[in-house]
């Protein structure tokens, strides 16, 4: 989508099984921006029966995908509360999208797919309540600095408020200051104490028959 006007127009909604492609498309350009490239390994297949299974669980009480679209033309007044949101964004300039045709919505009218964000619920023993975890929130480079990566945030935190959540919580690259500096601004405790744990590949693999790693102390 190429702008030419002053506005353009965007939409928040739950996303489902037609979104997969341009879902891997997006998680593909996060891990080129990340440099983890190496790390990338989903496919549709994947991303389908594990993001939308059937049946499908209620959204926010499983993994939930949200996909941010534009519209060059104004979209039907948001909900009271809950999905879809829509909100007018006010360019200073015409913008143009180079990657527009190939991130089309699948729904039509012009739309285009612009980011993403992937949340799960988790649980917070200290506040006894669950809370919601995001894993991932992407804007595609021709859209950032838009407010749109705000608007996504801002939505996953007022569903746990609403849903009476505890905390919301996702990490953040060191050397990501722009990001950093971002998620503070919105108010977030960046946690430099805390370090990220991680078993993965052959390492969890290699606890597939249960037993303890040799030389291990047992706790």
């Amino acid at each position: 989508m190429s702008s030419s006007a002053a506005a353009v127009y965007a939409e928040l909604r739950l996303a489902d099984e037609r979104d997969v492609p341009h879902i891997r498309r997006l998680i593909h350009q996060m891990a080129e921006f990340e440099h983890l490239t190496e790390l990338f390994s989903a496919t549709e297949s994947l991303l389908s029966s594990t993001l939308f299974p059937t049946p499908p669980p209620p959204p926010f009480l499983s993994f939930t995908v949200l996909i941010l679209e534009l519209s060059p033309t104004p979209l039907p007044p948001s909900a009271d509360a809950g999905f879809p949101i829509s909100r007018r964004i006010d360019l200073a300039a015409p913008l143009d999208d180079p990657e527009a045709d190939a991130f089309a919505s699948p729904r039509g009218g012009g739309k285009v797919v612009a980011g993403f964000v992937l949340c799960f619920p988790n649980y917070s023993t200290f506040l006894a309540k669950p809370g919601l975890y995001v894993e991932d929130i992407f804007v595609r480079a021709a859209w950032r600095r838009k407010g749109l990566g705000k608007m996504m945030l801002s939505a996953v935190a007022a569903q746990a408020a609403r849903m009476g959540m505890g905390r919301v919580e996702w990490c953040v690259l060191d050397w990501n200051q722009n990001a950093i500096n971002f998620y503070e601004g919105m108010g977030a405790e960046v946690m430099p104490q805390w370090r990220i744990c991680r078993l993965a590949g052959a390492a969890l693999e290699a606890y597939k028959g249960g037993d303890e790693k040799d030389g291990e102390e047992s706790k």
